[in-house]
């Protein structure tokens, strides 16, 4: 056991939640704006024509420039639904009043009101984290295993998951279920 009686993947699941939160407010979206820029500069990006993103939620990159970015370009933005027993799915918002407050209340698109894209037609995720570790492009998550079920799914997708520098740990407990990712980008570094 670590310090405050938690197994070490809690921990630093805390400590990547704890680093992201703690980045000052203004300085948060200059960060979050530099790896939008470095997203939308890269080949993966410029080719994809479905992209599934998120709405940021607690400290997490706000990948807002990015959704808006994908809309101008005249690419599908899919942002996903958490169903109960780890399912998730991408939705595509069809009207303004297709949005409602989803599990663990994070704003998510009404399933009803969108069109779904199977995984195999996605051609970008970027995925949230809570934490890192750069050699292995391995990503930690909340817990709950939406990500590492869903993005084996997306069998012609390119996974670049955003986060802080800050959120980096090295060696990070990982799963052998956890999902290799294809890149990391932080507001410092390509991993």
């Amino acid at each position: 056991m670590q310090p405050h009686n938690l197994p070490t993947k809690e921990l630093q699941r805390k400590m990547g939640i704890t680093a992201r939160k703690s980045i000052p407010l203004d300085e948060a979206k200059l960060l979050s704006r530099k790896i939008c820029d470095r997203l939308t500069e890269n080949l993966a990006y410029k080719k994809a024509g479905n992209v599934l993103s998120y709405i940021p939620f607690g400290g997490e990159v706000d990948v807002s420039f990015i959704n808006d970015h994908v809309r101008q370009e005249g690419k599908v933005l899919a942002l996903p639904i958490c169903h109960d027993g780890g399912k998730m799915i991408a939705a595509v918002p069809q009207s303004p009043d297709a949005w409602e407050i989803g599990k663990h209340g994070i704003l998510a698109p009404i399933e009803e009101k969108s069109y779904i894209l199977k995984p195999s037609e996605i051609d970008l995720v970027i995925v949230p984290c809570t934490a890192f570790e750069g050699s292995s492009r391995k990503r930690m998550g909340m817990g709950a295993g939406y990500y590492d079920r869903y993005l084996p799914q997306c069998i012609n997708a390119v996974c670049i998951a955003v986060a802080f520098e800050s959120q980096h740990i090295r060696d990070l407990c990982v799963e052998p279920w956890d999902f290799p990712l294809n890149a990391i980008v932080t507001e410092a570094n390509w991993y």
